[in-house]
């Protein structure tokens, strides 16, 4: 099936990783919240900041792939999100799905695939991780690998979680937050972790499909009666 370089930036800000490590020969480069910080889209569109624009560049100078976690904000609504380029050119952005017990973050709409050169990468944005519909979705959808940008782990739980939704969905997820990084196969088994910045991780793409049935009540209806 081909793999995937990943390099995983858990620590530092982007533009110290296209000063200092430039030449990843990664075929994706994986930020965390960290790297950009806080977006205005206003700022953006008048051209005071250019956030995006970095990563954008930064993918270009690279030839490849980059996912960045940031905190936008769109007059006044802050959310979680990730941003995606590809050589050059932004993807989109994708934002957090889920708001947990009215969080300073607010929710965006949807979960978002990217058909990239590399294959087709699903988003997790932060807290998403905890909710099994979003990765249930990405594998629906088609995604080859599903990638969390996270802030900061707590203890293993996140680990726990990433391993169980690469089982249970079949799509290997991968975890980026601040100082760690770490990778599940479709076996829920533990295939990388690293608290090393940068680190390199080789992602073999794994495909398998099974028939699951199951009998259940409701969606009556009515016979038709003969003419």
């Amino acid at each position: 099936m081909g793999y995937m370089r990943i390099c995983f930036v858990t620590r530092g800000s982007l533009e110290d990783y296209a000063k200092n490590n430039a030449g990843s020969k990664a075929d994706l480069l994986c930020f965390s919240f960290q790297a950009l910080g806080e977006v205005s889209y206003e700022r953006e569109l008048k051209g005071e900041t250019s956030l995006f624009e970095d990563v954008a560049l930064l993918s270009k100078e690279e030839q490849n792939i980059v996912v960045c976690g940031c905190f936008t904000d769109a007059r006044g609504i802050r959310r979680k999100s990730v941003v995606v380029a590809e050589k050059g050119r932004i993807l989109g952005v994708s934002d957090m799905a889920f708001r947990i017990d009215a969080g300073e973050y607010r929710c965006g709409a949807g979960v978002k695939i990217f058909d990239t050169g590399a294959g087709k990468i699903g988003i997790i944005v932060a807290e998403d991780l905890y909710f099994p519909r979003v990765i249930e979705t990405l594998s629906a959808c088609g995604a080859e690998i599903a990638l969390c940008i996270f802030e900061q782990q707590e203890g293993s739980l996140e680990q726990t979680i990433m391993r169980a939704h690469a089982f249970l969905y079949g799509v290997p997820v991968c975890v980026c937050a601040y100082g760690f990084a770490q990778a599940a196969d479709i076996a829920g088994k533990l295939k990388f972790a690293s608290p090393q910045s940068p680190c390199f991780y080789d992602f073999e793409r794994e495909q398998e499909y099974h028939l699951i049935e199951i009998r259940q009540r409701g969606l009556y209806r009515r016979k038709k009666s003969g003419f």
